[in-house]
């Protein structure tokens, strides 16, 4: 399995690898490891030169994430959340947002921001090429950068957890492929930094909800479409 996607690690439980819970983590929230795959101990400890007791313990802290499920006797699986979950993960990620947006308004002229503005400008032109793997990888930036800029570490931890829940990546993958969206994503974006830029806390949040609340709501539409195709 290969990995990609960096992702920013979770505190772990002590005694735990931290380093190759990162690299476990990573095939889940990218996507790497699909919903329902087993996560074989042996074949793990093969592939990252460990013993199977570092892979246990990692795996024990990915169920208490929420990202695997161990069945004693059986095996750990990648877990995939119910539609309900999803539903109300979205609800939190909606808000935590909503709020970086906020905070960052206040901020004014920080180099998060003019990231943002860097990002919608490559947004554009890998739109303009079609090419959905980039955009899907400037749209986790986005994300984050906002997050960041809001300079809230407490906000920051709760959200790498909610977004590692969330498989983020393959809802993004999924969300791009319905017509219209990848224009429409970024016209969002786009609306968001004009928000933020305008220094009204408010109207930054309000953007941002809006457009967490639409791509819950292609990530509803693109979830039906693949069930219909399996």
């Amino acid at each position: 399995m290969q990995q990609s996607m960096a992702t920013t690690t979770q505190p772990a439980t002590p005694g735990t690898d931290a380093p190759l819970l990162d690299r476990l983590r990573r095939l889940v929230v990218s996507g790497t490891a699909l919903p329902g795959e087993l996560l074989a101990e042996t074949a793990l400890a093969e592939e990252f030169a460990v013993s199977r007791t570092p892979i246990r313990e990692a795996l024990k802290q990915l169920e208490r994430e929420g990202l695997v499920e161990i069945r004693p006797r059986v095996g750990t699986f990648v877990r995939k959340p119910t539609r309900k979950e999803i539903f109300e993960l979205f609800e939190l990620k909606e808000s935590l947002e909503g709020l970086a947006a906020s905070l960052l308004a206040r901020r004014g002229d920080v180099p998060e921001l003019r990231s943002l503005a860097h990002n919608v400008e490559n947004e554009r032109e890998a739109v303009r090429a079609g090419d959905r793997t980039a955009y899907a990888t400037l749209v986790h930036d986005f994300h984050r950068t906002l997050v960041t800029g809001a300079d809230n570490r407490k906000l920051g931890e709760h959200y790498e957890l909610l977004m590692n829940q969330l498989a983020y990546h393959r809802i993004v993958t999924q969300t791009l492929s319905l017509p219209g969206r990848l224009d429409a994503s970024m016209d969002e974006h786009r609306q968001i930094l004009l928000a933020i830029q305008s220094k009204d806390p408010l109207f930054a949040e309000l953007t941002t909800r809006r457009h967490i609340s639409r791509t819950r709501e292609s990530a509803t539409i693109a979830a039906f479409a693949e069930s219909d195709d399996a």
